[in-house]
């Protein structure tokens, strides 16, 4: 199992717009084969501040199952307008305990 995590700054006074779509398009992420699931959180000191968290089976599940197929540029439409720059990206792997 692979850990996206997307550090995502909303323009300010838009947080509740992007939330709302998000709404809308979390179902597309979710959907995707190899997604394991799905969760944004938003910052408490920086409300402008989100972090999406997603469980893949694989980072080629991600890449090929979404970012390279139809729906990314659908996630991407609903959510992209409220960006304030260009999401950080990064996959995580568990550390044994």
């Amino acid at each position: 199992m692979v850990l996206e995590v997307a550090l995502i700054d909303v323009t300010p006074g838009h947080e509740d717009d992007f939330a709302a779509a998000y709404a809308k398009a979390r179902p597309i992420l979710a959907g995707t084969e190899g997604c394991r699931s799905v969760r944004m959180t938003r910052g408490v000191e920086s409300p402008s501040r989100f972090v999406l968290l997603v469980e893949w089976d694989s980072v080629e599940a991600h890449d090929v199952n979404f970012r390279q197929s139809e729906r990314f540029p659908q996630w991407r439409e609903l959510i992209g307008p409220y960006f304030a720059g260009p999401p950080l990206v990064e996959h995580f792997l568990d550390v044994p305990a």
